[in-house]
């Protein structure tokens, strides 16, 4: 059975409130930051004695030994167990620091869940963190799987991965920690305009939302009817696939129109790791499709980390060397 969400006063003041009903272990990502906190006091309030708090220490900064001090005595006050973890981020052929640091972070996340056999891990994204998804996914020209942001539910390893408060606003939970002096940490790294969100968190954020009021929840909304509209176009795809086969062949694929040839081609090389095609690169595997009506025609399109080519009647995909 869910534990019950009641929550004592303070807690009910919390705009993290309610979270979704759970039953048995819940792990929270818990940083020290403000976002992680308000969740961190949220799940305590709505699933007493079942909440355990994973902090992923980078080592990136000078900061983080503080950062960790910080969630022990914060977990130790709450009477929350807490997981710590020191990774090592190296940066991978064609990823950033940043991506790389991701990926080890939800990695390791999945495999302490399992560790202290919990099911859910709640992460602490807000609805101006949506916002800032999607503007750089418009920067960069992307589809719906951009436009649809952070997924607000995701597995990996084997684990589930909740973001129950993509809707609530980051100022208001600020103003909640702060009205009750809850203490939580600044990463430095947040005022630092190299990189591209901090950029926009700092100077694009606030004449848009001077601008649009509300535009942060207007956009969540719109990233999740991108979401919705995908699964259709998913869905559209694996049906497909029934009748083009996986690994498309070659002639059935030219029977469909041009619309759902490029849908299916998205959906297959979206299940193979740095596959994803450029539109331009797209494009040049739909006209090379087109255009191969003969047993001699060749087919190798540069695709991520690859090439697409053609394998007489199907097409494949071939990693290439550094």
């Amino acid at each position: 059975m869910a534990a019950s969400t009641t929550a004592t006063p303070e807690a009910s003041n919390n705009p993290c409130l309610p979270l979704p009903p759970i039953t048995g272990r819940v792990a929270v990502a818990f940083s020290g930051g403000a976002d992680s906190t308000a969740l961190l006091l949220a799940a305590r309030e709505a699933y007493p004695d079942r909440v355990v708090a994973i902090h992923i220490n980078h080592q990136l900064q000078t900061a983080a030994a503080d950062f960790e001090a910080h969630c022990v005595t914060t977990c130790r006050a709450l009477a929350v167990p807490l997981e710590v973890r020191r990774v090592t981020v190296a940066c991978g052929p064609r990823q950033s620091l940043e991506a790389q640091a991701r990926a080890i972070r939800y990695d390791t996340l999945a495999e302490v869940a399992k560790q202290v056999n919990a099911e859910v891990v709640l992460l602490a994204q807000h609805a101006q963190d949506q916002l800032e998804t999607v503007l750089i996914a418009l920067s960069r020209g992307a589809g719906l799987p951009g436009l649809s942001g952070m997924a607000p539910r995701f597995e990996r390893g084997g684990v589930t991965f909740l973001r129950p408060i993509l809707s609530v606003q980051g100022p208001q939970i600020r103003a909640w920690l702060d009205l009750f002096s809850h203490p939580y940490v600044d990463d430095p790294s947040n005022q630092d305009t190299q990189f591209t969100r901090n950029r926009i968190r700092h100077t694009v954020l606030p004449a848009l939302e001077g601008a649009l009021p509300g535009i942060a929840t207007a956009v969540a909304r719109t990233a999740q009817h991108a979401a919705q509209a995908q699964v259709l176009l998913d869905e559209l795809a694996a049906a497909d696939a029934v009748t083009v086969g996986v690994p498309p062949r070659i002639k059935d694929l030219q029977g469909l129109s041009e619309p759902r040839q490029a849908n299916l081609l998205r959906w297959w090389l979206s299940g193979i790791p740095l596959a994803t095609p450029s539109a331009a690169q797209l494009a040049e595997l739909m006209g090379q499709v087109a255009a191969c009506t003969t047993r001699g025609h060749h087919i190798a399109i540069k695709v991520g980390t690859g090439a697409v080519v053609r394998d007489r009647d199907v097409l494949g995909f071939v990693n290439t060397p550094e």
